[in-house]
């Protein structure tokens, strides 16, 4: 037991400042962490739960845990790499001889488990939600991975047909390659894809890989993704699930169920453990890094890699999956215990849907200036907050920035030198300003731009801003004689090119990212 000196000031009715210091006892708890076989762990993490009050077993295994206060009851916990976590509740401070046991986790994968289902209306059914039904509601309202089995758009390029299923409308990877599945289902459908790499077709899932995509009971089952250790990238012709190690249960055996999570002091210690890598933008990577007939398609991961973020020690999770500040119990009144809020990933997993996210991605600036007869815009786009290229990953997504300059009555003024949107801009087409791309070319067809990028293609252009990049274009327009001008830059979001989109019936709007105005006075 040790003693901690607490001063405590009183302000007393006659104006007088007293400084009492009063003793308060502190208490620690000893103990050992044990393996299976009853041998000394070391290295363990052993914490008072839910607190940042933690240490680490020695050689021994044993660990001591101090400042507590005395006869204050607390969970002890202890984790290790490889093990299920442990704890032992109702240890009352100062105590000694506690002993926790870690168990070893699979390091072999069940191809016959069933997967659990994220919800059900059905309330007989143990679902995720059943436990945890405010973090998968959150889910499910917010991450497109729970559609990824069923979006319309994606089925849409799959299939060849539009969005209304009308057949027979390209591009379609059903259109040029009829007798095969394609890998498009290692990462849209991965709980199906992962007994079946090559052969699972897209229009043939059923169940929770359907009904809920990339689901909560696969992603919390991957143990690792297998990456080059020369380019820290995942290995060429290897996308989605056939780059991780899928680690299902098997229920009707000694052996436990299985979760991977963030905490290292999980209250479940016969199904939860701690994974690191699932906080790292490496457990991204399979997903999210692949080419097709060597061209580079999903580069986000690797742009990521070469970017200043992962000096930074930013990982794509504190973007994507960030803390919203108010859940504070992951499973109330199932298990959970309180924590601090941001410690408690949200599952959003913002993207290309969230007008909040888009619109905190870059920043933009315009300035204008009058030289000789022409009036001069300059405007500047900045990557402020995205940690890859934007836009990233599907090669039909593009910003657009459009820029005017009306006179005094509204009137557009000419453009006298500056660059355009280009043709496939559809409608902007032709207008000051410039579009964003990775531009794809078919090399059978002579396409460009192509978003069908299961063909063979080649990168034509790039004009993506990197991370913390910058681009600068400007524009001169035909100065009035004399008035008022306004000069106003849009940019705007949009998630594939015109004619595509068009044809695909794909019902969603530009997205503004960022617009700024300047007025100037021609004298």
């Amino acid at each position: 037991m040790r003693w901690r000196l607490l001063t405590v000031t009183l302000i007393l009715g006659l104006g007088l400042t007293f400084a009492v210091v009063q003793a308060l006892q502190t208490a620690e708890v000893r103990g050992v962490v044990l393996d299976e076989n009853g041998q000394p762990v070391e290295g363990a993490t052993v914490r008072i739960q839910a607190t940042t009050n933690a240490t680490t077993t020695g050689p021994d295994g044993t660990f001591t845990l101090g400042g507590l206060a005395e006869g204050v009851v607390v969970t002890v916990s202890a984790w290790k790499h490889l093990y299920y976590c442990a704890k032992v509740e109702g240890v009352v401070p100062p105590a000694s001889g506690v002993t926790l046991t870690l168990r070893l986790y699979q390091t072999n994968d069940n191809p016959d488990y069933e997967w659990i289902l994220p919800y059900s209306v059905d309330p007989q059914v143990m679902t995720c939600a059943t436990c945890k039904p405010v973090v998968t509601q959150i889910w499910l309202d917010n991450d497109a991975h729970a559609r990824s089995g069923m979006n319309p758009r994606f089925l849409s390029m799959y299939n060849g047909t539009d969005t209304t299923g009308r057949p027979n409308v390209a591009p379609g990877y059903k259109m040029d390659f009829p007798n095969t599945a394609g890998v498009c289902a290692n990462c849209h459908a991965p709980g199906a894809a992962v007994n079946a790499l090559f052969t699972t077709d897209m229009n043939m899932l059923a169940g929770v890989n359907r009904d809920f995509g990339v689901h909560c009971d696969f992603c919390h089952k991957v143990a690792g993704v297998y990456l080059d250790p020369a380019t820290g990238l995942p290995y060429p012709n290897v996308p989605g699930v056939m780059s991780m190690d899928v680690r299902r249960p098997f229920p009707d055996s000694p052996r436990y169920q299985l979760f991977f999570g963030t905490f290292d002091d999980d209250n479940v210690p016969e199904e939860d453990t701690n994974l690191p890598l699932i906080t790292k933008s490496q457990w991204c990577a399979a997903c999210h890094q692949f080419s097709f007939w060597g061209t580079p398609i999903y580069q986000s991961f690797k742009e990521w890699l070469e970017s200043p973020y992962p000096a930074m020690g930013i990982e794509c999770q504190i973007c994507h999956m960030p803390p919203d500040g108010v859940t504070t119990n992951v499973a109330p009144g199932m298990g959970g215990v309180e924590r601090d809020p941001m410690t408690i990933h949200a599952h959003t997993m913002p993207g290309a849907a969230s007008v909040a996210l888009l619109q905190n991605t870059v920043s933009m600036t315009i300035s204008a200036q009058q030289v000789v007869d022409v009036v001069q815009v300059t405007v500047s786009i900045t990557n402020t907050q995205a940690g890859h290229h934007v836009p990233t990953d599907f090669p039909g997504r593009h910003m657009i920035l459009v820029v005017t300059a009306t006179d005094g009555q509204e009137q557009a003024l000419p453009l006298q030198d500056g660059p355009v949107v280009p043709d496939w801009g559809g409608d902007v087409a032709g207008r000051p300003g410039k579009a964003f791309a990775k531009v794809l070319r078919d090399l059978n067809s002579g396409q460009e731009p192509t978003a069908a990028y299961w063909n063979p293609t080649i990168v034509v252009s790039d004009n993506r801003i990197p991370a913390f990049g910058v681009d600068t274009s400007v524009y001169e327009f035909a100065a009035p004689p004399s008035g008022l001008v306004n000069v106003e830059a849009t940019l705007i979001f949009r998630r594939a090119f015109w004619e595509l989109m068009q044809a695909k019936r794909w019902d969603k709007p530009d997205i503004v990212m960022e617009e700024e105005t300047q007025d100037m006075v021609i004298p």
